[in-house]
């Protein structure tokens, strides 16, 4: 497969998938932000019970946000998108957004995850909700199906003040990136 034809599967994967991500149909704003509050409520159980520390954690953080989100890998490059809430834990405002990436790196597969940040300060927290911006790497073989299968996931500080967890829904991937990845409020929802 040439590098064009490869580009171009890829571009149409990533439109897909962003466009594709988060709650949509014939919902209300409000139905909306109830499925984005419903998914964010099941991935911190799902954190505490999988790693009970981060709990504590979490009740200490400025606030924290939980993602769902979707990624294509195809050989050299990798996109995705989802949505999320970032929650103030001070003052319980809770801020809709999405997000998008693209990267570079030796990929195959597709993997639907959770991921949850949790700030450590205000000014970090509200740095995220102002600029979203992060650039990372990463590296991951997930092979999961249901409640079938497992993964191993690297992640940690995407940047200084925020501590990252992931949790792979399902999707096999084998993959190592250096990857874009740019949140943003979604406007609709607030």
């Amino acid at each position: 497969m040439n590098v064009k034809v490869l580009l171009a599967v890829l571009c149409v994967f990533a439109a897909a998938t962003v466009m594709g991500c988060g709650p949509h149909g014939n919902l209300t704003v409000q139905e909306k932000r109830q499925k984005i509050d419903d998914m964010a409520q099941e991935t911190m159980e799902r954190l505490y019970k999988e790693a009970p520390e981060t709990k504590e954690k979490t009740k200490n953080a400025a606030g924290y946000a939980a993602f769902s989100n979707a990624n294509v890998n195809l050989i050299f490059a990798s996109a995705g998108g989802g949505y999320g809430v970032v929650v103030d834990n001070e003052t319980s405002k809770r801020t809709y957004m999405k997000m998008g990436m693209g990267g570079v790196g030796l990929g195959l597969g597709v993997k639907d995850y959770r991921v949850v940040m949790l700030f450590k300060d205000k000014t970090t927290l509200d740095n995220f909700i102002a600029n979203g911006w992060d650039v990372g790497a990463h590296a991951d073989a997930a092979a999961k199906a249901g409640e079938t299968g497992g993964e191993m996931s690297g992640e940690g500080d995407i940047r200084k003040g925020i501590e990252v967890f992931s949790m792979t829904e399902s999707g096999l991937a084998l993959q190592a990136t250096i990857a874009g990845t740019k949140y943003w409020k979604d406007k609709k929802l607030n």
